[in-house]
């Protein structure tokens, strides 16, 4: 606030005047009067919104605002330009003849257009001098103008002497501006005004601000060179990132490349037609690399220690595995004349276990309706298998070709089930459930449990027993029918005729007042012994045997004719059952046959065979027969 005996300007927090000492009136109002000049403190327009659920918004609108503040704007602009050309006039009037500056066009043009928001740059730019015929006061101070802009050096005192002539006015620069050659000339002289008089006595304008030190406001073209440093700034920084992300990946890798070279290699291999690893440890040529689990020694040669480990190892001891796949880990140690054993990096790897394998040949599905009280069931499985069936060992039962026959007896009591366990050798266990649907019946029929499923004679004894008293009929081809004890004991024979190769059904059905029938499905397979049917054979390597067979091939299935074929094997169609392609004359070049192998032989490609068959139909437009026995010769 303003002293009201010295008209000095205090601190609005001082109790007395710094100057005289003249205590300070303390009912100033606490919020100046400038602030209410603030565009913060004016109240806006708001609106007030309702919409169709009757809520209430009440807010400013956003345009009204920007548009006060541009009306504003625009009036602080003519302000401003009025002011400055008031503060022209008034220099013109106080001091004339004064070696004043006057500003280019463009120059005060600038300046009027900035005057808003710099006030002390407006005065910066000076008009031409009014004619010198009116009167002007004693000069207050000092002005030196240079480039357009006005700077004040000081005021001039009481006592200073009157001022010296003022020298001619300077040349113009290359702006069309004039420029003062000696500011030194000019004298001050004491001021009209007592308090600036006393501002002066008290250093206040000592020390002027330097106006052209002031902030400028920058202009587009400046705010672009900027904006293009940051980009440019930013760029680079991306550039320096992506090379050091480039750098950091590549020496990731090296270091990746070169810490492999130290580790070991784990392949997966086989061993005798089974799954193994083979370990690469690298180490000195000529060292000696100990695995503590295997308890073995291998020397470094070539670089590495090259170790082979068929996986079995891992689990052959185990009494039952069920996992499929099992981490396995080994120790390597590096021996030493001098320190003994040196300990390296454990090696892990992961094995898989292989399932033992099991097939199911006959029936040909895991559930299967029969109607007889004995049923074979037939499976492939690896040779030395261990195989259980329903809990029992049927282990020796499997014969050198992997297969097991197992006679089921099935009852007359809907589903019989038969579960079969297999643990191969190498492999983990594996299970299969098979079910064998057997009707109920009112009626008891069965055969006889010593009936067998091969033969070899082409008229077969089959003794069976049901409800005494009730009536039987065989419907399937035989001879000699013995119903002597079937009202006693319910007991009867007759011997099955076998009119083909192969499988043949023998059916019977019994019958009783008010009871349902029952019926009885048996197959026995025929194949006599093989002096009988390789005596029968006919030959296939000329091509009129050939011409005879593809010209008559269904009478000749009909009649199971038997063949014999001999060469090599040229293609395998199926590996279960095998069944291989035959060219059949001299030169093994034409007369194909397809061959499906019931022989207790396992064919392979490159060997030559002597091979009878008979007659099953057509394969693909060559005939098709079925192997019985196989010759090598």
């Amino acid at each position: 606030m303003r002293c009201p005996n010295c008209q000095q300007w205090n601190r609005a927090t001082l109790p007395r005047c710094f100057r005289c000492g003249t205590e300070l009136p303390t009912n100033v109002p606490v919020q100046p009067s400038w602030r209410a000049s603030l565009k913060d403190d004016r109240a806006g327009k708001s609106y007030i919104r309702v919409d169709e659920d009757g809520l209430v918004d009440v807010s400013p609108d956003d345009r009204e605002v920007l548009a006060a503040e541009m009306a504003e704007l625009k009036a602080r602009k003519d302000d401003g330009t009025r002011r400055l050309r008031r503060m022209r006039a008034e220099a013109a009037m106080r001091y004339p003849g004064q070696p004043y500056e006057t500003a280019s066009a463009d120059t005060a043009a600038d300046y009027a257009e900035d005057s808003y928001a710099e006030p002390a740059a407006q005065m910066e730019a000076a008009p031409e001098p009014e004619p010198e015929s009116e009167p002007a006061p004693e000069p207050m101070a000092e002005t030196r103008v240079h480039s357009a802009r006005v700077s004040f050096t000081g005021f001039p005192q009481a006592e200073d002497p009157a001022p010296e002539p003022v020298p001619a006015r300077p040349p113009r620069n290359p702006r069309g501006t004039r420029v003062i050659q000696n500011p030194g000339e000019w004298q001050d002289s004491r001021s009209y005004d007592p308090i600036v008089d006393d501002m002066r006595e008290s250093n206040v304008f000592k020390q002027p601000p330097n106006l052209h030190e002031l902030p400028q406001t920058p202009s587009r073209r400046s705010r672009q060179r900027r904006l293009i440093r940051m980009l440019t700034v930013l760029l680079v920084v991306a550039a320096l990132g992506l090379c050091g992300a480039i750098g950091l990946a590549a020496w990731s890798r090296w270091n990746e490349a070169r810490s492999d070279q130290n580790r070991a290699l784990v392949t997966a291999s086989m061993v005798d037609d089974l799954a193994a690893h083979t370990i690469l440890i690298p180490g000195e040529e000529g060292q000696l690399i100990y695995i503590h689990e295997l308890h073995g020694t291998y020397e470094v040669i070539g670089g590495f220690a090259t170790i082979v480990i068929p996986d079995y190892t891992w689990y052959e001891d185990l009494a039952t595995v069920t996992e499929e796949t099992m981490s396995v880990t080994l120790t390597p140690y590096v021996k030493n004349a001098s320190s003994g054993k040196n300990r390296l990096d454990p090696i892990t790897y992961d094995i898989t276990i292989p399932l033992s394998p099991v097939e199911l040949v006959t029936p040909g599905s895991l559930r299967t309706e029969v109607t007889t009280a004995m049923y074979s069931l037939v499976f492939k499985v690896r040779q030395g298998s261990r195989v259980s069936i329903n809990g029992v060992d049927m282990s020796d039962a499997v014969d050198e070709n992997g297969q097991l026959t197992y006679n089921a007896t099935v009852q007359p009591k809907g589903d019989n089930v038969y579960q079969v366990s297999v643990r191969s050798p190498y492999c983990r266990d594996n299970s299969m459930e098979v079910v064998l649907f057997r009707e109920v019946q009112e009626i008891p029929l069965d055969l006889a449990a010593t009936t067998y499923t091969s033969t070899s004679l082409s008229r077969y004894q089959v003794t069976c027993s049901t409800l005494p008293g009730a009536d039987v009929d065989i419907l399937s081809p035989h001879t000699d029918l013995n119903i002597t004890n079937l009202s006693t004991t319910g007991e009867f024979s007759f011997y099955a005729v076998f009119d083909k190769i192969g499988d043949n059904t023998i059916s019977i059905q019994a019958t009783y007042p008010g009871k349902k029938p029952s019926r009885v499905d048996y197959v026995i397979y025929y194949l006599p012994n093989q002096d009988d049917y390789t005596r029968k054979a006919w030959s296939l390597t000329r091509a009129a045997d050939y011409s005879e067979l593809m010209g008559n091939i269904s009478f000749r299935a009909e009649n199971t004719q038997i063949y014999v074929a001999m060469g090599e094997f040229s293609d395998f169609v199926t590996d279960s059952p095998q069944m291989a392609v035959m060219y059949c004359s001299e030169d093994g070049k034409s007369q194909p046959v397809l061959l499906e192998n019931r022989t207790k032989t396992t064919w392979k490609k490159g060997t030559y065979y002597r091979i009878y068959a008979d007659v099953k139909g057509v394969y693909n437009g060559m005939p098709w027969l079925v192997a019985r026995y196989t010759y090598l010769d």
